[in-house]
C-alpha cells in the first residue's frame, strides 16, 4: 500500500462491509485496507466488480476478501459474518453500509417495496450487529450508513426511504448504551447526494438537490469514506450514539 500518516491506523484489524462492491462501499473498503485493515465485504450480484475491487487491493500491498450475500437475507448475512470472524478470529469494525431506494407515491407504493426497503436499510443493521457481537470486543467500532434524508425529505416520493434511515437515528442512541459497556461505538454517518452510478452529478434531479445544499454539488465516495475511516479509527473512542451529517449542507 502507498506509505501514509495513515497507512497503519487500522493494522491488525479485520473489518466487514456491507454491500461494498461499488460507489461509497467500494470506497470505504478501499479506505480501510489502505489503513492496514483485512476487509471483508459483502456483494449481491456484481461479482466481476466485486473480484476486481479485491485485485485492486491486493495489487495494492491490501487484503480483502468479496462474499456474494443479500443484506436482506438474515440467514445469509449472520452466516457471512460468522465466516469471517472464524477465519481471522474477530471483527474490529463493522460498516452496514447496503441499502436500497425505492421511491413512489404513497398512493402506488408496493408493500413489497416497503418491506424490503425495511428488511434491508433498518433490519439487516439489527442483524449484523448481532451476528458480530460474539466476534468484537474492547475498542470495535460499528458504523451505519445513513441519510441526510433521516432528517430532511424536501420532495415528494422518499417517505419510506427516509423513514427508514431515521430509524437508524434511534436503533444507534440506544445500541450506544447497550454497546458502551463492552467498549463498542456505534454511529451513523449521514451522506447527501454523493456521486455514484445510480445518482450521477450530471443528472436532471441533480441540480434540483444542489438548490437546497449551502456547498450545491454533489459529494465524493471518497469524502464519505474519509468520515467513516475517522468514525472507525481510536481517534473516534469518545464518539458514540452521534448521526453525523456530511451532505454539503443539505440539512442545514
Amino acid at each position: 500500500m502507498t506509505t501514509t500518516p495513515s497507512s497503519t491506523t487500522f493494522a491488525g484489524k479485520t473489518a466487514f462491509v456491507t454491500g461494498g462492491a461499488r460507489g461509497i462501499g467500494a470506497a470505504v473498503v478501499r479506505r480501510l485496507a489502505a489503513g492496514g485493515a483485512t476487509v471483508a465485504f459483502t456483494y449481491q450480484s456484481s461479482a466481476d466488480t466485486a473480484q476486481a475491487l479485491v485485485a485492486d487491493i491486493e495489487a495494492e500491498g491490501g487484503r480483502a476478501i468479496a462474499i456474494q450475500s443479500d443484506a436482506g437475507d438474515a440467514a445469509a448475512l449472520t452466516a457471512a459474518i460468522g465466516q469471517v470472524a472464524r477465519d481471522f478470529g474477530k471483527i474490529d469494525i463493522l460498516v452496514n453500509n447496503a441499502g436500497v431506494l425505492r421511491m413512489g407515491d404513497v398512493g402506488e407504493f408496493a408493500l413489497a417495496d416497503f418491506d424490503l426497503t425495511v428488511a434491508v436499510n433498518v433490519r439487516a443493521v439489527f442483524v449484523a450487529v448481532q451476528a458480530v457481537l460474539p466476534f468484537m470486543g474492547q475498542g470495535g467500532r460499528i458504523v451505519n450508513i445513513g441519510s441526510t434524508n433521516a432528517v430532511r425529505m424536501p420532495f415528494a416520493g422518499g417517505a419510506v426511504y427516509a423513514m427508514s434511515k431515521s430509524a437508524l437515528l434511534g436503533l444507534v442512541q440506544g445500541l450506544s448504551r447497550d454497546l458502551a459497556p463492552r467498549g463498542i461505538t456505534i454511529n451513523n454517518v449521514q451522506p447527501g447526494p454523493v456521486n455514484t452510478d445510480m445518482n450521477p452529478e450530471t443528472s436532471d434531479f441533480a441540480k434540483v438537490m444542489h438548490g437546497l445544499m449551502a456547498i450545491p454539488r454533489h459529494g465524493h465516495a471518497d469524502e464519505i469514506a474519509g468520515m467513516v475511516a475517522y468514525v472507525a479509527s481510536p481517534e473516534a473512542a469518545f464518539v458514540t450514539g452521534a448521526s453525523l451529517h456530511i451532505d454539503g449542507g443539505f440539512a442545514a
